[in-house]
């Protein structure tokens, strides 16, 4: 009737209307299979439009469940498609059973624990357990249902948690496709989400290696979050969050399995190496979860995973993003930065970071002054971090780039351009900012030096200062005398950075020969701050007590204890005795020449005065006792005589020098007389002659008299006084030495000077007796040698060589043939000829020096003459 329905088939009826070969299938045991409920009549005049034509009659009932069956797929049991969800697998029906009706339920537990427990039981089916999450949650992500899309990633996380290791490969793949569609999306909680869900499974340790799965996706999109520029703020803050916590995710999970992508390739560290920094560089909050403090974290974590051979990809970055922002001009950012890289590296990597940055400087040899004083800076913080004991390998190679630098610089201060081409200008003040960091920087390498290799820094330094007639001009040809003054100035201040720290026991070995007088040399140079620079260094080497420091802090140099100060004495060594024997004269002589300069100012007699004082403290024997009181002398006689050029301050100086020294030296050991003699006459002094005291001379504004120095005899210091007072005690067996005035030898290196007379005004320590003199009216004779001569010699060559040869062959034949008394007899001669010349040379050599009266004392035995008993024989 049209009123009604049709009636449709039963169930058993479809069942059975199946192909041949497909059954049904089984239901789960204690479920019957229910029959469709007949559908109610419509009301009067209310009919089903016709239906449509099926192909075949045979086939409109499998059709017709094939379409209830996908349409009711993936819907919650019960009412009208109760019977089509019973026939479903049974982990999907477990998968659909941890889906509240209600998202804001959050996830089922109870059925979330059966879902665990059969994924458990079945590991083979976890592959289909996942791809069907990850179908779920594409199809709720699509209908933008994001409370599902919560719940189906708590619900991977939980099976990723729970599965052991061998299995968990089966649920990565579907995983990791999952976070990429929610990375992909556009919203930040669904970014936020798919992190979270990430580092969770970055976490998880893995015993199987995986050889298909790519990170590349992560690194790019993480590295992307970390650039976010949301326009709130909070949500900003979050993302990049988000993503910085995603980059240390992919690190923790790639670094340690070389099985994995090599997170450390250049390709890699370019993305996330910048993104790191962008955020570190915004350290504008405090707290824990804020992207600088995330950032630092991550960033530390990366260096300290970082290999041997990874070091250099991952530093380039941070060089070409400081290069690209300009962030070395400001410094505090590149050091901060530097200073988590040194911290978080392992020690033994520490040179592949200096050698990073000194290729930089050089590569950057171009650019701004700021820009290279920045690097530097950066330089000299990673050395004082990098304290291990060496800066690498290539040692001096490290240095040698720092002194290039430091050329480099005083070439740009000279011509005021820092390229060749002359179009970007430079300032002296910019320059000189980046020469005071080169120096600083090169100390601060030098203290992360052990003492062997501090020598032989020192030694390379003390190379590459120029010095007329020794070493070649550093500078370049263009710079001339002002240059090679300024890199000598330079030198000499990283010399004295590297020596205030050098700390060696034994002299010979921190002052060697070829070390001490080329840095002696530098004392006859008209340049006063090269001289003050010398002494500087000579003091910072001797004092290996740091009693320089106590003495400059006393006020009065003439009214101090020395028991106050607290000067640390000790004994002399046998390695500083051989080494006053050796060095002693030398350095009393430019001492000497120092004060004869009339260009010194009150810097230079007080160092003068401190070097003398580090003498007498580190080498206090009893003959250089003697030795600096004889110079003491001399140099008063110096500034008491007219016939030197010296000023009035010179003057004042070098007595004030003396006052100062003798009034140390008299509380340091010798007896109360001395001490006695130098108080009176500093009394004296202070109540009469000021002047010629240190608290008036050296200082910032002196106090000289007007007119011509002239000094009382009762306002010096008298020999005679000081012998006596020598008497009797330790010291008076060198007394006699106090009969030989000091003076000065003239030897080869005064050619240095810039002076014309420097050898008119030095005496020989010589006396030539007439006996030994040659006679001033006979002239040696000398043959003149011509052309015809070198001719001669050339063409008689063959006739001499034959006499050679005759002569040769007699002295083999005699010492054949002849009886052995001649031999001997022949043998003696020449050995009592020899004897007599050298007998000749010792009366030259030992002969003592002259006295002051003009007398020659008389002539003691010499040493190889004097008869010993035979006992003292061995």
């Amino acid at each position: 009737m049209p009123g009604t329905l049709p009636r449709f088939p039963t169930v058993p009826a479809l069942l059975s209307s199946l192909p041949r070969g497909v059954s049904p299938p089984s239901l789960p045991r204690g479920i019957t299979m229910p029959s469709l409920p007949t559908l109610p009549s419509l009301p009067r005049g209310v009919s089903l439009p016709r239906a449509v034509a099926m192909p075949t009659v045979s086939q409109a009932p499998r059709r017709l469940l094939q379409d209830c069956c996908s349409v009711l797929d993936h819907q919650t049991p019960g009412g009208l498609c109760g019977c089509c969800w019973a026939l479903r697998p049974r982990y999907k029906r477990l998968v659909d059973n941890i889906f509240p009706e209600d998202p804001e339920d959050g996830l089922v537990k109870a059925n979330m624990e059966k879902l665990t427990f059969f994924a458990l039981s079945a590991p083979e089916k976890l592959d289909r357990i996942a791809a069907y999450l990850s179908e779920r949650l594409t199809r709720e992500l699509n209908r933008h249902r994001y409370g599902y899309v919560c719940i189906a990633m708590e619900a991977l996380e939980q099976l990723l948690l729970a599965c052991h290791c061998q299995s968990i490969n089966l649920l990565v793949e579907s995983f990791l496709s999952t976070l990429r569609l929610l990375l992909e999306a556009d919203k930040p909680h669904l970014h936020i989400l798919a992190t979270n869900s990430f580092v969770k499974f970055a976490n998880i340790e893995e015993d199987t290696p995986s050889y298909h799965r790519s990170y590349d996706f992560f690194v790019s999109r993480f590295s992307e979050m970390c650039h976010s520029e949301h326009e709130d703020a909070d949500i900003q803050n979050k993302i990049r969050v988000s993503g910085i916590r995603g980059l240390q995710g992919v690190v923790r999970k790639t670094v340690d399995d070389e099985l994995q992508v090599n997170i450390w390739e250049p390709r890699h560290m370019e993305q996330i190496v910048p993104a790191l920094l962008v955020n570190l560089q915004q350290h504008t909050q405090a707290n824990s979860e804020s992207p600088a403090e995330q950032t630092e974290v991550c960033f530390r974590e990366l260096l300290g995973r970082a290999a041997y051979g990874h070091i250099t990809n991952a530093i380039r970055p941070v060089l070409m993003h400081l290069d690209s922002h300009s962030l070395w001009e400001g410094r505090s950012f590149a050091v901060r930065c530097f200073q988590i890289i040194m911290y978080s590296i392992q020690s033994q990597h520490s040179h592949l970071v200096i050698q990073q940055l000194l290729g930089h400087l050089d590569a950057n040899s171009r650019s701004p002054a700021s820009v290279r004083a920045g690097i530097m800076e950066v330089l000299s913080e990673a050395a004082v971090i990098e304290a291990t004991g060496s800066v690498g390998p290539t040692v001096l190679e490290v240095f040698n780039t720092l002194l290039r630098q430091l050329r480099q610089s005083v070439d740009y201060q000279l011509t005021g351009y820092y390229d060749n081409a002359g179009k970007h200008k430079t300032t002296s003040t910019e320059e000189k900012t980046l020469q005071d960091a080169v120096i600083k920087t090169i100390g601060s390498f030098a203290n992360t030096l052990p003492v062997y290799q501090r020598s032989e820094v020192m030694l390379f330094i003390m190379g590459k200062i120029p010095v007329p007639g020794i070493y070649p001009a550093l500078g370049s040809p263009n710079a001339g005398f002002e240059g090679s003054r300024m890199i000598q100035v330079m030198l000499l201040k990283s010399l004295l950075q590297v020596s205030e720290r050098y700390e060696s026991s034994n002299l010979l070995t921190a002052l060697p020969s070829s070390f001490l007088e080329p840095l002696l040399s530098f004392t006859l140079m008209e340049e006063p701050e090269i001289r003050l620079l010398v002494l500087s260094i000579l003091t910072s080497l001797i004092d290996r007590r740091h009693n320089a420091a106590r003495l400059n802090a006393a006020r009065s140099l003439t009214a101090f204890d020395v028991s106050a100060l607290e000067l640390k004495e000790d004994g002399c060594s046998r390695q500083d005795n051989l080494f006053m024997r050796k060095h002693a004269q030398r350095l009393y002589r430019h001492v000497y020449l120092t004060c004869r300069e009339e260009s010194s100012g009150p810097a230079h007699y007080q160092a003068l005065f401190t070097l003398l004082a580090v003498l007498t403290v580190e080498l206090a024997s009893e003959e250089v006792v003697v030795d600096l009181i004889r110079l003491v002398l001399a140099l008063q006689e110096l500034a008491s005589s007219a016939q030197e050029s010296l000023s009035v301050f010179n003057r004042c100086g070098v007595h004030a020098v003396c006052a100062a020294f003798l009034h140390l030296l008299s509380q340091l050991g010798p007896p109360p007389p001395l001490q006695q003699h130098v108080a009176q006459v500093v009394e004296s002094r202070r109540q009469d002659a000021p002047h010629l005291l240190p608290e008036d001379v050296l200082c910032d504004e002196p106090r000289l008299p007007e007119g011509e120095l002239k000094v009382d005899q009762s306002l010096l210091f008298v020999q005679s006084k000081i012998c006596e007072a020598l008497t009797g005690s330790s010291y008076s067996a060198h007394a006699e030495r106090f009969n030989t005035p000091y003076t000065p030898q003239l030897t080869d290196e005064d050619r240095l000077s810039k002076r014309k007379s420097i050898g008119d005004t030095v005496s020989l320590q010589m006396d030539m007796d007439p006996q030994y003199c040659p006679d001033t009216h006979q002239k040696p004779q000398t043959e003149q040698i011509t052309f015809e001569t070198l001719k001669n010699a050339i063409e008689d060559r063959g006739g001499v060589e034959e006499e050679e040869r005759r002569r040769r062959m007699e002295v083999v034949e005699r010492f054949q043939t002849a009886p052995f008394e001649e031999i001997a007899a022949h043998c003696g001669s020449r050995t009592s000829l020899l004897q007599s010349k050298l007998d000749q040379v010792f009366d030259l050599i030992i002969r003592p020096p002259p006295s002051p009266s003009g007398h020659s004392p008389p002539r003691s035995t010499p040493l190889y003459e004097m008869k010993f008993p035979d006992l003292c024989v061995y």
